[in-house]
């Protein structure tokens, strides 16, 4: 299965389409007995060769752990800068919505390359930060505690992901990337053509993006898309380690897990906003 997630998109460690990746042994290449004959090594050189044994670049979970914690690190950081230094004003909601345009510039150009660049992965997450930071500021303002409760709401929703990644209730397969995917993409175009009709004004009090029952609805459905890509990256790692990927592509991994967790973060502080009002 080629992973749909933009990050790891263009390398795809396996193909595999049974349970999360548990179910096929690592390979140097050919496909793992009884899965998809796709299901291959794509870092394998010889098709017919036998189990490549370790390598001494090899990604390994502590490469990926370690990279994760460097970029949310340096996401906390520029969050705690643009809290602590900038006040809510306009000045300050100027600055949110060009760090967060720098972020995605710098997200672009990384998802596109074929190789990682940390400095682009880290200025990302720094931007990324003061991002978060000015509007976890404002929702403060307006609901005491919020982002609090929205950090808490991450942690459980992400840690109860990965738990049903990990027992296998999860099938991250072909077939659920594809429903998942088309059901992101179909989100993401309504949500952009509601912001256009609330800018228009043909839409009032924020259309489907309210703070009203529809609005939690809708934020609820955004948050489940959040962990459908939670187990994507979940998927990639784990191939990714079981097939020998290089070292640096542990910093994609934290690429991509930093980018969901950002996005269940902020639909997290939407969703308590709404239910605190």
């Amino acid at each position: 299965m080629r992973s749909s997630n933009p990050v790891f998109s263009r390398r795809g460690f396996s193909r595999d389409t049974g349970y999360a990746g548990f179910n096929a042994a690592p390979q140097a290449g050919g496909p793992a007995v009884g899965t998809n004959p796709y299901a291959t090594n794509p870092y394998a050189t010889d098709p017919y060769a036998p189990p490549a044994p370790p390598r001494s670049n090899a990604m390994t979970m502590d490469d990926v752990v370690t990279r994760t914690a460097i970029t949310l690190g340096t996401v906390v950081v520029g969050a705690v800068i643009a809290w602590a230094v900038l006040p809510v004003s306009s000045t300050s909601y100027g600055l949110a919505v060009g760090s967060a345009l720098l972020a995605f510039v710098l997200a672009m150009v990384q998802s596109f390359k074929r190789t990682p660049v940390p400095a682009l992965i880290l200025g990302y997450a720094f931007f990324e930060g003061i991002f978060l930071g000015v509007i976890s500021e404002i929702y403060n303002s307006a609901w005491s505690g919020a982002p609090f409760q929205a950090v808490l709401g991450t942690m459980a929703v992400s840690a109860a992901t990965l738990v049903a990644y990990k027992q296998r209730w999860i099938r991250v397969t072909a077939r659920y990337a594809r429903i998942g995917m088309t059901i992101a993409i179909a989100f993401v175009i309504v949500m952009v053509v509601n912001l256009l009709l609330v800018v228009t004004g043909v839409a009032d009090n924020g259309g489907l993006r309210g703070f009203g029952p529809l609005g939690a609805l809708v934020g609820i459905l955004a948050i489940l898309i959040g962990c459908f890509f939670l187990t994507l990256d979940f998927k990639q790692i784990e191939d990714g380690i079981a097939y020998g990927a290089p070292r640096e592509e542990s910093w994609l991994a934290a690429f991509g897990l930093t980018m969901a967790l950002v996005w269940i973060y902020l639909e997290m502080l939407r969703l308590v906003a709404i239910l605190n009002r």
